[in-house]
């Protein structure tokens, strides 16, 4: 359910930056609107940066590919349109997914055929989270297998996080970053 256009709730800061500002936005990555609201509060975005950091490291037990798969299923769910879009904009391509894919992300079933047997234990794993805030012992012997129990630890975590990286953005009413899309887009 996309949100209609508004304002933001809280303005993202805007340069010229103090110094403060420019290393809490360096350790987050590009100055993105959420971003930019996070650094209002230094000492919140440096433990959000380190977080994401190891998410966002190779000291993750998820490939790429299965955490995109994480974000983008969970921040569809969720209307997170604006997180949706930073993702699939920033992340798609390295994760190797294709248009039949990125469409069921944001519309479609882990059921559906362009997923091989890995792919949907992890989608199924993000759409029973979101619906019961648990896993059945199927889905959960199914997810190891397709990601080991390091992996596994993974998924929830970052399903997890990217539920209250969707609760924030759709809040704050932030609009779509430039060159993103939303998940219901052609």
């Amino acid at each position: 359910m996309p949100l209609k256009s508004k304002q933001p709730r809280i303005a993202p800061l805007e340069p010229p930056f103090d110094a403060g500002t420019e290393d809490v936005l360096e350790r987050l990555g590009p100055p993105i609107q959420l971003f930019r609201v996070w650094a209002r509060r230094p000492e919140l975005a440096r433990g959000i940066a380190g977080w994401g950091g190891y998410y966002f490291s190779r000291r993750s037990a998820l490939s790429v590919r299965q955490r995109e798969l994480v974000i983008d299923r969970t921040t569809a769910l969720c209307g997170a349109d604006y997180e949706w879009g930073v993702h699939i904009a920033a992340f798609a391509g390295k994760a190797g997914l294709d248009a039949a894919q990125i469409r069921s992300l944001a519309t479609g079933r882990p059921a559906d055929a362009c997923w091989d047997a890995a792919d949907r234990a992890v989608l199924t794993a993000v759409d029973e989270l979101r619906a019961t805030a648990d896993l059945s012992d199927g889905s959960w012997a199914d997810l190891v297998a397709a990601v080991g129990e390091d992996g596994a630890l993974d998924v929830l975590l970052v399903c997890g996080w990217y539920h209250a990286i969707s609760f924030t953005v759709r809040a704050l009413r932030l609009p779509l970053e430039p060159g993103t899309v939303r998940p219901d887009s052609p």
